[in-house]
């Protein structure tokens, strides 16, 4: 063989495989509707909602342990997916707010809600499915690199001249930032320190709620100039999966608890408003007279929100990209249909019509039940903390006056509702404008109550019930519709979880509300026969509808048994269909395919 031909050949072979790795690489993106485009998809990877974690700048000169820069993987390491439309290098689900050299990160729900599966080398894209990252570790490594950059003086010089863009940045210049970052450390380092347990949360999982609430209570209602009250910041040991987004608009209620309304745009935006309390909105409600001014500092963006709601509506579930037997899923579906203690899915998982929200929408029921699943989530509910700056604060006729100590749940309702209604009512906030919530003063000679607005006008009632939902409320609607199956224990007292439409579920992995199953196959076995551990990561078995086997990730996921529900890896409860024959669940797996 000449050596010319050689060469030639091996040119070929080197442009082959370069094809190859980029076609493993590039994702192809899943039919998600006729309603999702690639302008949109673009729209909610990178739309602004509020979030404000650092400067840029500062980001992009924080160095980890070895050295090197934190951002030229795209934060791939921590299972962000990159996106190369940001003009700033940052994955899906962040962004770059601000004017030129002065923007700042933050973060959109796509961080948490776009995912990307891999069948035979190629790579799928999910946009609103639950994503497959890493949260806690990246929050600790930030932590971490804040840390190193303050820890002497000629670290920081170091972080100074990145963070500055000078080579020899003046004296006062490197003064004035280093007490902003130890102010934004001083925070953002307490919040950490405190909240972030030591057994991880792992790949795919976060305790959202208690992170809402110890970002609310913890960094935003304390005195001046920090605001931080640190010990109401509480360990957020109660992971869950990330839910999936697709007809998240349509159900009726939301959160995995169930305790809170959904179903409008009003009621989408204090669900999304909520979370952009947990991923670093600047809150900070000002007592101003005898009124709470909520919307004093605030950086949500009511538009931005608004926007990534619609943008919600329109994605679909993604569509079965692989070959499908016709009978199967036909079979699959008579049995979906069957009642839960029957082996099936109907009254549960269904389509069913919801609650009527505002004005005149038509939602999907959302059952709320309680069978036989790990508890740990509940009791978030029953957090309590100091209500610093709102102690007295209600909007009336929605939320009581919060009391000197009161729920989480109920400081996040007041904050949430009184921004949406000073909002809508007043517009943001100046020097002159504060009302929406009256304030009861505990005064020696008794209480006063002054200036009560009128109650919500009706375009806002539907937020009375946005975290309106106690645990007792809970109980007893999950016991109205209790199901009992062979081998579920009886229920326990907490622990009932929404039950969604299940379109897309297959791609979803892993399943219950804590990630403790790794395929579809597996949860129609009884809980004693399911995997102990499992890998996670993104190869997915397409024949057993999950989570493959074999990953490349060291991610783990153990779960425990039943005889501690209280866990938060309890793979226990669920038990529907698994008393049926293996052609029956192989059929009912090819229906749920289809959906």
């Amino acid at each position: 063989m000449s050596k010319k031909f050689t060469a030639i050949l091996s040119a070929c072979i080197a442009i082959v495989c370069a094809q190859s790795e980029k076609s493993f690489a590039d994702p192809v993106f899943l039919d998600q509707g006729p309603e999702w485009s690639a302008s949109l998809r673009d729209d909610f990877y990178t739309r602004d909602q509020g979030s404000r974690l650092m400067p840029l700048a500062w980001f992009r000169s924080l160095r980890r342990g070895d050295g090197s820069s934190f951002l030229p993987d795209g934060m791939t390491r921590y299972g962000y997916l990159s996106n190369a439309h940001s003009p700033s290098g940052l994955p899906v689900g962040f962004h770059a707010s601000g004017p030129t050299g002065l923007e700042v990160v933050g973060m959109t729900c796509a961080a948490c809600h776009t995912r990307q599966i891999t069948v035979n080398g190629a790579a799928f894209r999910i946009d609103g499915g639950p994503a497959l990252v890493d949260f806690q570790s990246f929050m600790s490594d930030v932590d971490e690199a804040f840390g190193r950059a303050l820890a002497t003086n000629d670290a920081f010089a170091e972080f100074a001249k990145a963070a500055l863009g000078k080579s020899a940045p003046t004296a006062a210049e490197t003064t004035n930032l280093r007490a902003q970052v130890d102010r934004w450390y001083r925070r953002f380092h307490v919040l950490m320190s405190k909240a972030l347990p030591k057994q991880p949360w792992g790949l795919g999982r976060l305790d959202a709620v208690g992170m809402i609430f110890n970002r609310l209570t913890g960094l935003d209602l304390g005195p001046e100039p920090d605001r931080i009250i640190a010990d109401n910041i509480k360990l957020a040991d109660a992971p869950v999966r990330y839910p999936f987004l697709w007809n998240a608009a349509r159900q009726d209620q939301t959160q995995w608890p169930g305790f809170a309304d959904n179903g409008s745009d009003v009621l989408g935006l204090a669900r999304n408003m909520g979370e952009v309390l947990g991923v670093f909105g600047l809150y900070a409600p000002k007592r101003d007279g005898l009124l709470i001014n909520f919307l004093n500092g605030a950086s949500a963006n009511f538009d931005g929100l608004s926007k990534l709601e619609d943008l919600i509506k329109r994605i679909g579930p993604p569509k079965w990209q692989w070959a499908l037997d016709a009978q199967l899923v036909a079979d699959g579906r008579k049995i979906f249909e069957r009642a839960p203690e029957a082996g099936g899915c109907k009254g549960c998982h269904d389509v069913q019509a919801g609650a009527m929200r505002f004005p005149f929408v038509q939602t999907w029921a959302t059952p709320i039940q309680n069978v036989g699943t790990d508890t740990r989530e509940y009791g978030l509910l029953e957090w309590k903390a100091d209500t610093g700056a709102l102690r007295g604060a209600f909007i009336p006729l929605a939320t009581d006056p919060l009391q000197p100590t009161d729920l989480d749940i109920n400081i996040l309702a007041t904050s949430v509702i009184g921004s949406i209604a000073q909002h809508v009512l007043v517009g943001q906030p100046t020097a002159d404008t504060n009302l929406v919530a009256s304030v009861k003063l505990n005064k020696p000679q008794g209480a006063l109550k002054i200036q009560t607005p009128a109650p919500l006008p009706p375009e806002l009632q539907d937020l009375t019930g946005a975290f309106g939902k106690s645990i007792e409320h809970i109980q007893t609607q999950s016991e109205k519709g209790q199901f009992t199956a062979q081998g579920v224990k009886p229920p326990t007292t907490k622990g009932a979880y929404e039950s969604r439409v299940l379109q897309g579920i297959w791609a979803a992995a892993p399943y219950l509300h804590n990630g403790s199953v790794a395929t579809l196959a597996d949860l129609l076995q009884p809980a004693a026969a399911r995997a102990t551990s499992f890998n996670i990561g993104p190869e997915y078995d397409i024949a057993n509808v999950g989570i493959a086997t074999h990953q490349q990730s060291s991610y783990i996921r153990k779960t425990t048994d039943c005889s501690d529900l209280n866990s938060g890896d309890s793979r226990c409860g669920h038990e529907f269909g698994v008393t049926l024959s293996d052609s029956e669940k192989k059929a009912l797996l090819e229906y749920l395919k289809s959906l």
